[in-house]
């Protein structure tokens, strides 16, 4: 197989794997404002998922930081989330202490959230079944 197929076959597992990192990272943002939502002078925060996503894929194509010893630690991230910073939400609700989460509107964001991770797991497993059954010719 050449190495342009491979690219196309891999390509779209790469960009799913970056949708479910981001929407791992967004989950427990999301559960960290729910979970401070009594919390005095606790500020919301958020990703824009879209840009993130936008990110993750231009750091695929850019070439990274060449090892040139052994000994040199390599650069990863566990959360999905370098060049994403965390951004902070829009009050809805003036509160007196402080605190800017608004329950309603971050249940129903992790809730969103959820389904579509789910979603990209179907997409992951559809994708992978789909490359099996064309590896083995079935």
């Amino acid at each position: 197989m050449e190495r342009g197929m491979l690219e196309q076959l891999t390509s779209r597992l790469e960009t799913l794997s970056s949708s479910l990192q981001l929407r791992a990272a967004r989950q427990q943002i999301l559960a960290s404002n729910i979970a401070n939502v009594d919390s005095p002078g606790y500020v919301a925060r958020d990703i824009d998922f879209n840009a993130a996503l936008a990110n993750a894929r231009q750091a695929r194509h850019m070439p990274g930081l060449a090892q040139t010893n052994a000994g040199h630690l390599t650069i990863t991230s566990t959360d999905g989330m370098i060049g994403n910073p965390l951004a902070y939400t829009v009050q809805t609700q003036p509160s007196l202490d402080g605190n800017s989460v608004d329950l309603d509107q971050q249940r129903a964001n992790f809730a969103d959230n959820t389904i579509r991770y789910e979603s990209t797991l179907r997409f992951v497993n559809g994708h992978v079944k789909t490359m099996l059954s064309a590896i083995t010719g079935q």
